[in-house]
């Protein structure tokens, strides 16, 4: 939907594709719906919902056994975006390197988009 031809919207390191996928397998799901919604002291956070039926809307992205769904309106937010996993001694999550991120809040849930972004 929204993107370049023939790239993908959104990129998959194998550390996050292998979680997507146990993840997947462990209730039958088609995957994980990744999208944005406004909220948190820096304006948007990510989310990230199982998925049971794929919507056609959807962009998806594939990579190792692992499939995200990019919902519709967070298309254009997490365009070039890099999901990742990651394991500390004091917690585990996926991360997001998104090129499109002004400013976070110090938690780190919360997060500013460019505003010539959604002016687009």
């Amino acid at each position: 939907m929204f993107g370049i031809p023939g790239k993908q919207a959104v990129s998959i390191t194998p550390k996050a594709a292998g979680q997507i996928a146990k993840l997947m397998a462990r209730d039958g799901h088609q995957g994980l719906r990744v999208g944005v919604k406004k909220g948190g002291c820096a304006g948007m956070e990510y989310t990230m919902d199982y998925v049971t039926e794929v919507n056609p809307m959807d962009e998806v992205v594939e990579v190792e056994g692992a499939r995200v769904m990019i919902a519709p309106m967070a298309q254009m937010f997490l365009f070039g975006t890099e999901i990742d996993y990651e394991t500390t001694l004091l917690e585990s999550g996926f991360k997001f390197r998104n090129p499109n991120v002004v400013d976070a809040c110090g938690c780190g849930e919360s997060i500013k988009f460019d505003e010539s972004i959604s002016t687009s």
